[in-house]
């Protein structure tokens, strides 16, 4: 509950920020013809225009969530959940949702894309992301390379070092096959979620353990503060944990 009605205040101010920055790129950069024209389609044309490149934006920002370790700690909050069903879709950082929420929406809000294509993008975009982390056993069949399934998305949090960084798609999982991060065994379903170390378990403490992660790796990166006593350099690690 601390996550769905305290998270939610925080990213509204979040995305009021990019809705402000990306409109002020789209009058002061952007040529007016281009933003004029793409206000003029349609809106069933704007809409699945619109769903290609938020989840572009998302397949992007979710990969760089997990391969920029500072980042990943933030991440890791969402990936710390180790019985996955429809509560883990709010069980984020509110950091990791203003990033992604950044990468899909600035654009869209940039280019100039109708108010009510997007509102209809984050419609089926919030039902989309409880619908893949619910416990569930959807696979889309012929489809399951295409579109992003509970099966598909469960594999991206699974904790078997085979799937791991894997399956970064919101809506398309194509973009996974694309840039070669699609994970999906047939026949097979992921048996452990979570990550490699201990993490808290209470709303505060988890905001709290991006930068607590941060410095810990700080201090193991630091000579002087690692080796206090003529010891060993401490060796990185790729997630800190709070021990």
């Amino acid at each position: 509950m601390a996550f769905l009605f305290l998270n939610g205040w925080l990213v509204f101010a979040g995305v009021i920020a990019i809705m402000a920055v990306a409109t002020l790129i789209k009058q002061s950069i952007l040529p007016a013809a281009v933003t004029q024209t793409i206000g003029d389609l349609p809106y069933l044309v704007q809409v699945p225009i619109v769903i290609l490149i938020a989840d572009l934006g998302v397949y992007w920002t979710h990969r760089i969530l997990h391969v920029v370790p500072a980042l990943w700690e933030i991440h890791s909050v969402h990936h710390a959940v180790e019985e996955l069903d429809w509560l883990a879709a709010i069980h984020q950082h509110p950091l990791d949702v203003m990033f992604m929420k950044a990468g899909a929406l600035f654009p869209l809000y940039a280019l100039g894309f109708s108010a009510e294509a997007i509102a209809t993008y984050l419609v089926i975009y919030f039902w989309q992301t409880w619908l893949v982390h619910a416990n569930v056993r959807l696979n889309y069949g012929p489809l399951r390379h295409i579109l992003v399934s509970p099966e598909f998305h469960h594999w991206h949090h699974s904790s078997e070092t085979a799937a791991r960084d894997k399956n970064f798609a919101g809506f398309i999982a194509i973009y996974d096959v694309l840039f070669g991060s699609a994970y999906l065994p047939k026949g097979q379903d992921p048996k452990a979620f979570g990550v490699d170390h201990p993490m808290p378990t209470n709303y505060l403490a988890l905001l709290a353990y991006p930068f607590v992660a941060w410095v810990s790796k700080h201090k193991r990166s630091d000579p002087s503060a690692a080796q206090p006593h003529g010891g060993e350099p401490a060796q990185p690690r790729q997630s800190a944990p709070l021990s």
